[in-house]
C-alpha cells in the first residue's frame, strides 16, 4: 500500500471549481503525475483563444500537461496509460469514457458540489439556490457509467445563507471541496475509507441540477416574490437573470422583496427615478439592488438611475 505522498495521481478538470481541488492537493504534497485539460479554443466577438483555468495553474506549477481533443483517440489513452497512474480524480470536466475512469487500479473519484444523491448534474449549485435551499455541500465519490450515481466516499455539508448567491457558493464549495478531497485521497490512501452506495442513503424526492440555458433565464414575474429572489441569486452573477426594461435587455443580479397585495399586473415597473426601480410579482414588489442594461456595465441601483435618462416605460 502505498502512501498518500506517493500515490501517482492524474487530475482531470477545466475551470476554476477544478483549480481549488487540484491546488489543494499540490499544497498537501500530493503527487501529481499528469493534469487532463479541455483544448485551448477561440471564444467571444474577437475568437481570442482561451486557455482554462486549470491549463494555466497547471503549466504555472510545471505539472505534465494533456490536452485531448477526444477522449478516446489511442494517442491520448496510450500517454495516459505511460502516467501509471495509482487514481485519478476529475473535477467539472466533461464525460470521460469507460476506458479512461477504469484505467487505474484504484478507480477515479469525482468532487461534486451537491450533496449526493441529491442535484446530480452540471448545475449543482445553482439549483440549490434557486429552490430556496438553506444548506448544500460537496462530495467525493467513485465514478461509474452513469453520471453522479457512484459510491459515495464522503461528504461535507456547507449553508447557504440568504445573502448568498451563485458565485459566492461556488466558492465556499470550492475551498470546502479542495479540503475534502485531500481527506478523501488520504483515506484511500491508508484504507480507512468505506464506500457507500447512494441508495443506501434516505434522500426522499430526488432533485435534479440540469444545464441552464439562455432561454431558462428570464424572470417570470408571475411568480412569488421569494421564488423570484431565490432564481435571482441562483444564477448570479453568470449566467444572470433578465427582464425587458424600454425594449433592451435587462440583467438583474441582486434584489430585496417586499410582500403586499397591489393588485398590478405582473411584470409591471415602477420608480421614483432616483432611489428605487422595483417589478410587480404575484405576491409583493422586486426592488433591484444590482442591475446591468444590455450595452451598459454592471451598478448599483441609484448609479444606474442616475445615468438613465431615458423614459423606463413598462
Amino acid at each position: 500500500m502505498k502512501s498518500f505522498e506517493q500515490l501517482r495521481i492524474v487530475f482531470f478538470g477545466t475551470p476554476d471549481f477544478a483549480v481549488g481541488c487540484l491546488a489543494g492537493l499540490v499544497d498537501a504534497g500530493a503527487n501529481i503525475v499528469g493534469v487532463v485539460t479541455m483544448p485551448d479554443k477561440p471564444a467571444g466577438r474577437g475568437r481570442q483563444v482561451q486557455i482554462s483555468a486549470v491549463k494555466q495553474y497547471a503549466e504555472a506549477k510545471g505539472l505534465h500537461l494533456l490536452q485531448p481533443e477526444k477522449m478516446k483517440s489511442p494517442d491520448f489513452l496510450d500517454a495516459l496509460r505511460a502516467l501509471n497512474a495509482d487514481l485519478q480524480v476529475v473535477v467539472a470536466f466533461r464525460m470521460m469514457p469507460e476506458v479512461v475512469w477504469k484505467m487505474p487500479p484504484m478507480g477515479t473519484i469525482n468532487v461534486h458540489g451537491s450533496l449526493l444523491p441529491q442535484y446530480r448534474g452540471a448545475a449543482p449549485i445553482n439549483w440549490a439556490i434557486i429552490n430556496g435551499e438553506t444548506e448544500t455541500g460537496v462530495t467525493t465519490f467513485k465514478l461509474k457509467h452513469e453520471i453522479d450515481t457512484g459510491d459515495i466516499l464522503l461528504q461535507q455539508k456547507v449553508a447557504i445563507l440568504p445573502d448568498d448567491n451563485a458565485g459566492t457558493m461556488h466558492d465556499k464549495l470550492m475551498a470546502a471541496g479542495a479540503e475534502l478531497l485531500v481527506i478523501t485521497v488520504k483515506g484511500l490512501a491508508d484504507g480507512s475509507l468505506q464506500e457507500i452506495p447512494q441508495t443506501n442513503i434516505a434522500a426522499g424526492e430526488l432533485k435534479h441540477a440540469p444545464k441552464i440555458f439562455k432561454e431558462h433565464l428570464a424572470i417570470d414575474w408571475n411568480n412569488p416574490v421569494i421564488e423570484i429572489n431565490n432564481f435571482i441569486r441562483g444564477v448570479s452573477p453568470y449566467p444572470a437573470a433578465y427582464t425587458s426594461l424600454s425594449d433592451k435587455q435587462l440583467k438583474i443580479f441582486k434584489v430585496h422583496v417586499v410582500l403586499e397585495v397591489h393588485g398590478k399586473p405582473a411584470g409591471i415597473h415602477e420608480t421614483d427615478g432616483s432611489g428605487y426601480l422595483r417589478f410587480a410579482a404575484a405576491d409583493g414588489w422586486v426592488y433591484t439592488d444590482e442591475l446591468q442594461l444590455e450595452g451598459k456595465k454592471r451598478m448599483g441601483i441609484s448609479e444606474f438611475l442616475r445615468g438613465y435618462r431615458k423614459p423606463l416605460s413598462p
